[in-house]
């Protein structure tokens, strides 16, 4: 009786020992069960007000972008800029820089942050560190490349090593703010010394270009420099454009007429229509004696897309065109502007500038104007070497190594200063005239030994390069 009780009282304990633990589950899971469900509310809630923010973000911006496309209704009208190249003064209109895209408040942060670029540069300058002025300088620009102040410090910068880029840069800040006192001080007295830089650089160019008259044309180097330079105009000219040829593709299109394996048919246009416009103006305008006109350059855009875009070759556009930020005059307006261009072309005060001052100035017209639907750019500069050949020069070659220089020219003279563009018509020049005249040149025997590149050495060094070594 005893042992039974026992027994009944142990199971008894166990009994409730087993169920206090399964009322300790059940609280702690009803608990977890609460906290996920409070947590799950929190996050609803939370991604609620998120998505509102965003919303409310998203149409305030909207709202702000209308109301400025509104309210700009009129562009401002730039006014006229005179600047001197050489001895000539050269008239041009200056073009508003584009406004940005981004809100004001963007434009806003970037100016603040240009501003503390130029201060923390001339900080910097100051104590003498002016590797990383340099690169402050240049993100002062990166950020706000208008900016008067920004381009006055970074002119006086740059001025004791590099005085044309420092005044081209104090050019350009009074031409976004013409009232800016440092800048004009400093224009005035830095443009006479570039302006002297520019007589003496046009100078030894034409005696260049005399030396070079005076070779007979029967010079058999003389020859094989011409056919040579003539395959590389072609080349490159058309590889700006971003024809994939390369320089010994382009000559074989040209002297067979056989199509080159996995070149596009479009490419071989390109290389035939250019060859044909480079034989009309060599066979043809060189040898007129009567001023340039905008039919002759309307055939020489005829020859150009010939082949490429016959429908299109030599005709007007009648759609709007964008060249990157700039965006020419509308389609309606096209002949109007070559009408004034075809004036221009054939005005003495222009036909008395110098030849480079002149073919620069007219392919930047042309370029500007923009008013072939594609083809302007190798149009130009045909129209560049006719005048230029037509003065005693030789074509001229822009290489496709310098696009991005060429481009950034370009980009200069639509702000309002075409000088820089000028001046690297001038080099581009000067460049050709050397290689003429070293190509026509007879050297003495061991004339290479002062000479930079070590022929011998260099020859030895491959010897070592084998597979087998």
């Amino acid at each position: 009786m005893k042992l039974h009780f026992a027994q009944n009282v142990n199971m008894a304990g166990s009994s409730m020992q087993f169920f206090c633990e399964i009322c300790q589950k059940l609280r702690s899971m009803t608990g977890r069960r609460v906290e996920e469900h409070f947590n799950l509310e929190r996050t609803t809630v939370s991604t609620i007000f998120y998505v509102f923010g965003v919303a409310i973000v998203c149409v305030v911006s909207w709202i702000s972008v209308n109301l400025r496309s509104i309210t700009r209704l009129s562009t401002d009208t730039a006014p006229h800029e005179m600047l001197t190249f050489g001895e000539r003064s050269l008239r041009f209109a200056a073009v508003p820089n584009p406004k940005p895209v981004s809100t004001e408040t963007e434009a806003i942060l970037l100016s603040g942050e240009a501003a503390a670029a130029l201060h923390m540069a001339l900080k910097m300058n100051e104590e003498g560190k002016s590797g990383k002025a340099l690169k402050l300088f240049q993100q002062a620009m990166k950020l706000s490349p208008n900016n008067p102040d920004v381009l006055n410090s970074y002119g006086e910068f740059l001025e004791h090593e590099k005085l044309v880029e420092a005044e081209n840069l104090y050019t350009r800040a009074l031409i976004n703010d013409p009232s800016h006192g440092r800048a004009l001080a400093n224009r005035q007295r830095t443009f006479p010394k570039v302006q002297k830089l520019d007589q003496d650089m046009l100078a030894r160019i034409d005696n260049k270009r005399y030396r070079l008259y005076n070779i007979p044309e029967e010079n058999a180097a003389l020859q094989r420099a011409m056919k040579e330079a003539y395959y590389q105009h072609i080349h490159h000219t058309t590889a700006i454009e971003g024809n994939t040829m390369t320089l010994s593709m382009a000559r074989a299109v040209v002297e067979t007429k056989m199509a080159i394996h996995g070149k596009s048919i479009l490419e071989h246009n390109e290389i035939l229509g250019l060859d044909e416009a480079l034989k009309y103006i060599n066979t043809t305008l060189v040898q007129e004696k009567c001023s340039i006109t905008v039919k002759n350059v309307i055939e020489i855009h005829r020859r150009v897309l010939g082949h490429a875009h016959p429908l299109e070759a030599g005709q007007f556009r009648n759609t709007q065109v964008f060249v990157g930020n700039h965006v020419p005059p509308h389609p309606t307006d096209v002949e109007r502007f070559m009408n004034e261009f075809d004036s221009w072309l054939s005005s003495p005060t222009i036909r008395n500038l110098h030849p480079i001052e002149f073919a620069a100035l007219a392919h930047y017209r042309l370029v500007y104007i923009h008013p072939f639907t594609d083809g302007n750019g190798r149009t130009a500069r045909l129209l560049m070497n006719l005048i230029l050949m037509r003065a005693g020069f030789p074509p001229v070659t822009i290489q496709v190594s310098e696009r991005h220089n060429y481009y950034e020219c370009l980009q200069d003279a639509n702000r309002g200063d075409v000088r820089p563009f000028i001046r690297f018509v001038a080099k581009c020049a000067e460049r050709t005239l050397d290689e003429y005249l070293s190509a026509t040149t007879i050297y003495p025997v061991k004339h290479y030994t002062s000479r930079g590149l070590d022929y011998t050495n260099h020859l030895k060094r491959l010897d070592t390069l084998t597979l087998t070594k």
